[in-house]
């Protein structure tokens, strides 16, 4: 355990050290979060029928999707790196067991995923959006675990991608249609029958309806559907990676 937590410190300082990952991970949701609430902020009252509703009511939503979409890119593309120079291929040599090396990933991304979500509720109550009955602990907890779950889609992701130099665009392209079939822009029932059935396929579509009902004060209990949802992916999908992973 002492040499996960020792390499989960070396990633964490990689990454930091690395201002681009730093920036599209923390600062690019942050900053669309901000320019969208400033929106919300500048339009309330009568006027606030004139924002999307997405915008006005599940923007925080939104914003959580947007972390865990930076969080997702961001280790396709770091593994994709670490593939492509033989760092993988280095660290599978070391004690350490293959489990614990992509875990090390793992709890990095969850990290700068803690920090993105802080500063987001700071600019939310700067601007309003965020008040004090919020379950911003649980909704924290929620995002952690659909984060988690949808990590595993990106493990598969980073196993399938030829080079780094395609590693974001493939993601972008895989991930942002994903959240567009969430159900966040229009119901899922509304889309055609053959998107209905990958988005009920894919973790996004559970994610964001877990996110919005923990937002909105509903338990836990009351989306126990897409809590299992979850799981269930989070094990093919890892399963799926461990047959799958390139090391080199």
């Amino acid at each position: 355990m002492g040499r996960l937590w020792r390499l989960a410190w070396l990633e964490t300082k990689i990454f930091v050290r690395e201002p681009m990952g730093v920036v599209g991970t923390v600062g690019v949701p942050v900053l669309i979060f901000v320019v969208l609430a400033r929106m919300v902020a500048e339009r309330r009252g009568d006027a606030l029928a004139d924002v999307p509703p997405l915008i006005a009511g599940d923007l925080p939503i939104l914003g959580a999707m947007f972390i865990i979409a930076t969080t997702v890119l961001s280790l396709v593309t770091i593994i994709a790196i670490y593939r492509e120079g033989g760092i993988l291929k280095r660290l599978r040599a070391t004690p350490l067991r293959p489990p614990a090396i992509l875990t090390a990933h793992v709890l990095v991304k969850l990290l700068f995923t803690l920090i993105t979500l802080t500063l987001m509720y700071l600019a939310g109550r700067r601007y309003h959006l965020v008040i004090d009955e919020v379950p911003i602990v649980s909704f924290g907890l929620a995002l952690l675990f659909s984060t988690t779950a949808i990590i595993s889609l990106g493990f598969v992701i980073a196993s399938v991608v030829p080079t780094a130099r395609f590693a974001q665009p493939i993601g972008t392209l895989i991930i942002y249609p994903l959240i567009g079939m969430s159900g966040l822009f229009v119901p899922v029932e509304a889309l055609p029958p053959a998107l209905q059935a990958v988005a009920r396929a894919m973790p996004f579509t559970y994610a964001a309806s877990l996110l919005r009902g923990v937002w909105h004060g509903e338990g836990w209990a009351s989306h126990s559907g897409d809590v299992l949802a979850l799981t269930l992916m989070f094990v093919v999908f890892t399963g799926v990676s461990a047959r799958v992973f390139r090391w080199e």
